[in-house]
């Protein structure tokens, strides 16, 4: 079941309709990332230092598969979603499940302890992201969006943002606490606050989790998110020999 967006209502209605969020990272490096993709043909990534992520414009077609081939280079490793599985050619050394969720009936909010991150802020994010392991925050993944953090005696303690930004939604990720301030509800205010910034601009938030992470799945469920879909990633090699390996 897939969920069509409702802005007037704030969140998503169920109602069966096709959607940008069933190839959300082509969605966005397609369209309101276009800025950021590198991309061939029918195949598009991010680069490294932003999101380590490629996208099919669909995932059945060959020609898109060439395109990637083509994007990435031979015997390069490159991760791909949805896809439930590549052509023989390629090799598959890695992968897991996502799961989806949009809101529905998440209550949005400004935190006005919150404070607005950016490059400066980098540093001390990927120090958070390192000690709390949220998923992926690369160098540059602050320029994907807008980025929350709160402070304790000058030091960040948890934050939260905006990363795959496409037609109509924008998802929330990177949300996390240091551990000695977890109990305290922060996440969740920074979710809210996040969530108030993109329903200002008319998108409705969504979110991915990993099925094993039943804490976070507990809240997003609590404070108004529910379960969209469950998809594919995989970790791929790319056919051929890449001449440059051990090189410097």
């Amino acid at each position: 079941m897939t969920f069509q967006t409702d802005l007037h209502g704030g969140g998503a209605s169920l109602a069966p309709d096709p959607s940008p969020l069933d190839n959300a990272v082509w969605s966005a490096l397609a369209g309101p990332h276009a800025h950021l993709a590198e991309r061939v043909g029918r195949a598009a990534r991010y680069p490294d230092d932003v999101y380590a992520y490629a996208a099919l414009a669909d995932p059945a077609d060959p020609a898109g598969w060439a395109d990637l081939r083509t994007l990435v280079g031979p015997g390069t490793t490159v991760k791909i979603k949805p896809v439930e599985e590549a052509p023989p050619d390629w090799e598959v050394v890695g992968g897991g499940i996502g799961v989806q969720f949009v809101d529905t009936a998440l209550r949005a909010e400004p935190a006005p302890e919150a404070v607005r991150l950016g490059p400066d802020d980098v540093p001390e994010m990927l120090d958070l992201v390192a000690r709390t392991q949220p998923g992926p925050f690369r160098t540059r993944t602050v320029e994907m969006g807008t980025y929350l953090g709160i402070r304790y005696r000058g030091r960040l303690i948890a934050m939260a943002g905006e990363r795959l930004r496409l037609p109509g939604w924008t998802e929330i990720s990177a949300v996390c606490t240091d551990p000695e301030h977890q109990g305290r509800g922060l996440a969740t205010r920074l979710v809210r606050a996040v969530a108030a910034g993109i329903r200002e601009r008319g998108d409705t938030p969504f979110l991915h989790a990993a099925p094993g992470n039943a804490n976070a799945i507990r809240l997003y469920e609590s404070i108004g998110f529910t379960e969209r879909l469950r998809g594919r990633t995989l970790l791929l090699r790319s056919p051929g020999t890449n001449t440059n390996a051990g090189l410097l």
